[in-house]
């Protein structure tokens, strides 16, 4: 199955136009309720932004690479434990994957089709990860280690200019699409940004070392849902993401060059009361990363697989609940009001990056 692809140019130049004639149009309609039943089906929609081109992902995915090639001990100078490893570098063998340590998900994964079983890892994921905060943060927060200044490693000059400028452009097409679900969901257009506003949102590209952990089956992201509101990824040079739909069927994503890939998180299931629920997703490297890998050491290329990762985030004061019609879900229940730093801090400790400095 191949996801649809949203090109926002349309909603965009209706939206600058600022007329509610416009944006009440069918079109603009339809392709919100696509954004919208997409992701409810889905979890996962492919983008076109055209404020956010191939050559801007490959400038970072670049620079990336020449970061994770640095040895482990300039890099774990960037490690910040002590704050929940939101920013800075988190180390691999640090970032423990829901499935591991999730009873209750495991019993599902073994009444799961074998065909549809995620490649269940044996460990924390073997990827590494740099955390960037993108964005204005609150002068006063109940939830500071959420909102730390970030870390820059030396000997890269253009380090905040490349991770602002990436992750700038990525936060303005997650609030097109969270606009545009909103609308779709039947709620007010503002529903989701509002309460985006000032958010922890996070940079947070991975590297996975393909020469020292490329061998198929090979899991560098364990079987998980994102604890975020929508996650958001330029396309990597290897492939390797897979994901599970709402039905249950497991899809390996092709992302197309100049698109972007948005993932739905925990936070919006909690604002939708379940009509749209975090996207189950793994990184395993397959026959096509194998693929992926000989011709990159054909051509000479890096063989780190970065993912140009941004988590955007509910502000950490915002309370998470049920908005607008889905306050009458009659699965509301399931999901009471919490403050969205409170929430972040219990999935963290989960997934062993709060408490014990990151240690298990």
């Amino acid at each position: 199955m191949d996801l649809p692809v949203i090109d926002l140019s349309h909603y965009l130049a209706a939206d600058a136009a600022a007329s509610d004639s416009q944006l009440g149009d069918r079109r603009l309609g339809e392709l919100c309720a696509e954004v919208s039943r997409t992701l409810r089906e889905t979890g996962a929609l492919l983008v076109k932004d055209p404020r956010c081109s191939a050559e801007d992902n490959d400038r970072f995915i670049d620079m990336m690479e020449k970061y994770f090639e640095c040895p482990s001990e300039f890099k774990l100078l960037q490690e910040r434990p002590h704050l929940h490893y939101q920013v800075g570098v988190t180390p691999e063998g640090v970032e423990v994957p829901r499935s591991l340590v999730d009873e209750e998900m495991q019993e599902k994964l073994r009444a799961m089709p074998e065909q549809f079983q995620p490649s269940l890892p044996k460990g924390p994921d073997c990827k590494w990860r740099y955390m960037w905060r993108v964005g204005p943060r609150p002068s006063n927060t109940r939830f500071k280690e959420l909102n730390s200044e970030p870390v820059i490693p030396e000997g890269f000059p253009q380090w905040k200019e490349a991770m602002d400028s990436w992750g700038y452009k990525m936060i303005s097409a997650i609030e097109t699409v969270a606009e545009m679900a909103a609308i779709g969901f039947g709620l007010p257009k503002d529903a989701f940004t509002s309460l985006m506003k000032q958010g922890p949102h996070l940079l947070g590209p991975t590297g996975s070392d393909l020469q020292h952990y490329g061998q198929e089956g090979r899991v560098f992201a364990g079987y998980h849902y994102d604890l975020n509101f929508l996650t958001i990824h330029g396309r990597s040079r290897f492939p390797g993401l897979n994901i599970w739909l709402r039905n249950g069927q497991k899809v390996e994503v092709k992302v197309p060059v100049g698109c972007l890939l948005i993932q739905t998180g925990k936070q919006i299931e909690w604002l939708t009361a379940g009509d749209c629920t975090a996207g189950m997703h793994e990184v395993v490297v397959t026959n096509r990363t194998m693929d992926a890998i000989r011709q990159a050491s054909k051509q000479n290329r890096s063989l780190w697989r970065v993912s140009s990762t941004l988590f955007a985030h509910i502000a950490s004061d915002a309370v998470l609940k049920s908005l607008g019609h889905f306050a009458e879900s009659p699965d509301a229940s399931k999901y009471p009001p919490i403050c969205a730093g409170e929430f972040v801090e219990q999935e963290l400790s989960v997934i062993n990056l709060k408490g014990n400095n990151g240690k298990p």
